[in-house]
């Protein structure tokens, strides 16, 4: 009798479950302004490596490359008078791991992130580098089923909003360049980077850079799918505790 209820606990639990998860998809729909006319491609593109295969790392891949071309282009339509190399850093603003999960964050994938038991223990649903690489993902996954003209209008509307804001004379500079500039103008020294860790397949790396600054006493850590990304994520945070210290 007891064995019987459990299963009936565990049963309702389980619906209810299903019901909040297709209730967000509804909402995630709404937000990203479309609708998967294969609710799998959603589904895989939200499935983190951990949860085995298939999962979204394909879909992140394809979804990079599309990301960028879309934000390139918004960027050469907005900005008609830039140069290239402004161009590409302020490209830099928009395709990387902090813009990424600021949108990941707005569209609450965090809620419906598909992670393994043990990267679910940890938090991964609110691991910046786990939470962009799935904006990425489901990029992939419309431009796989609806084409790149409709995968641009969904770029277009969750980015040009930001654009619009954009100082390009400010935000052209990426987060290691200000850091750079922000030390040399105080005749403070170049900080220092070094790798803390690089985990995961060689296809599927994710590193964990240090950046310090010893004359200000700041150290910060930053996370990326390249040594690159880590690099400028880490910069970004001592250059936000740089400017309000000092």
């Amino acid at each position: 009798m007891t064995g019987s209820k459990s299963a009936v606990v565990r049963n309702t639990k389980n619906k209810r479950i299903k019901t909040l998860k297709e209730r967000d998809y509804t909402l995630l729909s709404q937000k990203l302004g479309y609708l998967f006319k294969q609710p799998d491609l959603l589904r895989e593109a939200l499935t983190h490596r951990s949860c085995g295969f298939p999962n979204n790392e394909r879909f992140e891949f394809l979804g990079d490359s599309v990301l960028n071309c879309a934000v390139s282009t918004l960027l050469f339509r907005h900005f008609p008078s830039l140069p290239e190399g402004d161009l590409t850093r302020l490209r830099a603003n928009f395709v990387n791991q902090q813009a990424l999960h600021q949108l990941a964050s707005a569209l609450g994938i965090g809620e419906l992130i598909l992670l393994g038991e043990g990267e679910r223990k940890s938090g991964g649903h609110c691991r910046p580098s786990i939470l962009a690489n799935a904006v990425e993902a489901i990029i992939g996954a419309i431009y796989l089923e609806s084409g790149f003209v409709t995968v641009v209008q969904i770029i277009t509307a969750l980015y040009e909003p930001m654009i619009k804001q954009l100082d390009p004379d400010i935000t052209g500079k990426d987060p290691k360049t200000q850091l750079q500039e922000f030390l040399q103008s105080r005749r403070v020294a170049l900080p220092e980077y070094s790798v803390l860790s690089a985990q995961g397949d060689p296809h599927a790396q994710v590193f964990q850079v240090e950046c310090v600054i010893p004359k200000f006493d700041i150290r910060t850590k930053g996370e990326g799918t390249s040594r690159r990304r880590a690099e400028q994520e880490a910069a970004r945070q001592a250059y936000e505790l740089a400017v309000v210290k000092h």
